[in-house]
């Protein structure tokens, strides 16, 4: 999903791009890595890579490590052999959610479920190959065009007139993927190497997304339950609170991103979606 949305952005901003899907280069499989970046000469690796399925990492962590802690090194270690810097997609699931207030780059790492430690893996990987130039950006609760996604599971279940029950007590920030592929093109611009987070500005619950998602697709008269984390079935434990503070990258880029429900409105703009009432 993001990576579809970095190549049209890379591509736009005047990059050469080449770009694999996991059919021609495996990140489990090193000497796939080794050869396409050999082969393509890149200056610069985009690793958006990943076993993303939280809670099926639960039932099968060493799958999701083998992609998102040792694909990373994989493709680290080819950066490495070829003089590429690296740009290694992170997550707000490395944090355990006992903070109330955004978490900071520096704040301790400590996640609770298979996936956060997988991802954490891939940003020791990244770190541990010392690298000339590595950026490692946590973003959260993506969305866009390229893939499933929260926004497209509430209005498809509203459609079919299925009950809404969402869970109110985990919260964050809601990312479109459009404008993460934008901003991340800052990066081949000179933008000093580092840890970044990087989402939509604000934060908001799962719930409460819903809720706007439904207001302004034209269909508030669609009831959700609100319901608490514990009532909803899902094996892997989330962060309660996983707001990512973006000071750092507004810093060092002076082009922070539109808040969040700035962002659904365009996505939403991009849908086919049922008339508003007048």
């Amino acid at each position: 999903m993001l990576g579809q949305d970095l190549v049209a952005a890379l591509r736009a901003a005047g990059h050469e791009v080449k770009a694999w899907d996991i059919t021609e280069c495996d990140v489990t499989r090193p000497e796939q890595v080794q050869v396409a970046l050999e082969e393509s000469r890149t200056a610069l690796a985009f690793h958006c890579a990943a076993y993303t399925d939280v809670d099926g990492a639960e039932v099968d962590p060493a799958r999701a490590m083998r992609v998102n802690g040792d694909g990373t090194a994989n493709v680290a270690a080819a950066c490495r052999a070829v003089g590429a810097g690296l740009v290694y997609l992170s997550t707000d699931y490395v944090f355990d959610g006992l903070s109330r207030t955004p978490y900071r780059e520096e704040d301790a790492v400590n996640p609770l479920n298979a996936y956060g430690r997988s991802k954490r893996a891939g940003e020791e990987a990244v770190r541990a190959a010392r690298l000339d130039g590595a950026w490692i950006i946590r973003s959260e609760w993506l969305y866009g065009q390229g893939g499933k996604n929260f926004i497209r599971a509430i209005l498809d279940r509203a459609g079919q007139g299925e009950a809404l029950r969402v869970v109110n007590d985990q919260e964050g920030s809601p990312t479109y993927t459009a404008d993460l592929a934008a901003a991340l093109c800052h990066i081949p611009e000179g933008l000093p190497p580092g840890t970044y987070h990087l989402t939509n500005t604000g934060s908001t619950t799962w719930f409460a997304f819903a809720r706007a998602i439904l207001d302004r697709a034209g269909m508030p008269e669609v009831p959700v339950d609100p319901i608490p984390t514990a009532a909803s079935g899902r094996r892997a434990p989330r962060p309660a609170y996983s707001v990512l503070a973006n000071d750092r990258w507004a810093a060092a880029t002076g082009a922070p991103l539109r808040p969040w429900p700035e962002a659904l409105e365009a996505f939403l703009s991009t849908l086919a979606l049922p008339a508003r009432p007048r």
